[in-house]
């Protein structure tokens, strides 16, 4: 195991969130930075959220599930589905099927998308075991078009899953966007501004809370794109 793969777990173990450079993510994940630019165009064509409950128009996305076996090693992309949380998890959100347009075949055939998705499993298999995973992929653009931008209007939150990877695809013309993560059992946490493109943010679960603080334009009309992988053993969540 190399360095870096162990300073990843080390950190998930002990703390419930690593936070990497794109430079660690491509050692870690061997998705090298120029491959993955080449999904960046992708986040241009991302439709319009029509589920958000708090009447915005900030937000696009995409959404495509996947199941990770360790058994052979095997990656395979689902039937098209919804995706769906508790209102235990999400209480703005919660308790509604939310379908979403898929993610863009041309992204999901590149080699570099799935040993990144593949990789991530393998590293969250390290710090718990799992005969397989099940993994929804959101791309997510957040924009200032009409003011301020949400990227988690639900509030601090755990997505109930086992872990979930944040992953900056790229941001300009704003300001804000400050993430927080806190222990979700006690007072604990960091904040930081994710900044450099693929960077990545990785995070246990069951132990933190996340959210992400708005953004407002500076400068122009501001945007956030992300990818936001999430990770579970016992299946997908469901209704």
């Amino acid at each position: 195991m190399n360095a870096d793969l162990s300073q990843a777990t080390q950190a998930l173990r002990d703390t419930g969130y690593t936070l990497l450079s794109a430079t660690q993510l491509a050692v870690l994940t061997g998705a090298p930075v120029p491959a993955l630019n080449g999904l960046r165009a992708s986040w241009d064509r991302l439709p319009p959220d029509e589920h958000l409950r708090d009447g915005g128009h900030y937000r696009s996305r995409r959404h495509s599930s996947y199941v990770q076996a360790f058994a052979p090693e095997t990656l395979t992309r689902v039937p098209h589905r919804a995706h769906w949380q508790s209102t235990t998890y999400n209480a703005l959100h919660g308790g509604i099927e939310r379908w979403f347009e898929p993610i863009e075949p041309q992204v999901t055939a590149a080699p570099v998308w799935g040993q990144l998705i593949a990789s991530l499993g393998g590293l969250f298999a390290r710090v718990r075991p799992a005969q397989r995973w099940y993994i929804e992929a959101h791309q997510f653009r957040i924009d200032t078009a009409n003011g301020i931008g949400r990227p988690t209007p639900e509030g601090a939150h755990r997505d109930g899953v086992d872990f979930v990877a944040v992953i900056l695809v790229g941001r300009r013309n704003l300001r804000g966007g400050e993430t927080r993560v806190f222990d979700a059992h006690g007072s604990s946490g960091v904040r930081f501004t994710m900044e450099e493109p693929w960077s990545a943010l990785l995070m246990d679960d069951e132990r933190v809370i996340h959210e992400t603080t708005p953004i407002q334009p500076e400068g122009g009309v501001g945007a956030r794109d992300t990818l936001v992988l999430t990770y579970r053993a016992n299946g997908f969540q469901a209704p």
